[in-house]
């Protein structure tokens, strides 16, 4: 359980270092990053999941990026849906699954 909330507060930083990071990406709080974090999370396992079968073809072929494109869309979907979380357009949304992933990446191998 505490693995879990360690994660949900890493993606949660992460977010907000993405925000920072990017001027096309805004959170108001840490608190709003925290639902978005969930959110987000929500979504990948449910819509991202339908996603990665229909692209299951593009998947195999560039794994790296269909995955980012997916949590793109997670992304773009959340911050039209969350007050206090803005995402300019589907590129900044792009850049912030990216930015996003090589944070987890970082602060994953900490956990």
């Amino acid at each position: 359980m505490l693995h879990l909330l360690l994660i949900w507060i890493l993606s949660a930083l992460s977010l907000v270092i993405a925000a920072y990071l990017l001027p096309t990406v805004e959170i108001e709080s840490f608190g709003i990053a925290m639902i978005a974090a969930v959110l987000i999370g929500l979504l990948n396992a449910t819509l991202g999941f339908l996603i990665r079968i229909l692209a299951f073809p593009l998947t195999w072929l560039l794994p790296g990026l269909m995955y980012l494109i997916c949590d793109a869309i997670m992304i773009w979907i959340v911050s039209r849906v969350l007050r206090g979380f803005a995402v300019k357009n589907f590129t900044a949304a792009f850049l912030c699954a990216l930015v996003v992933a090589v944070v987890n990446i970082l602060l994953g191998s900490l956990v």
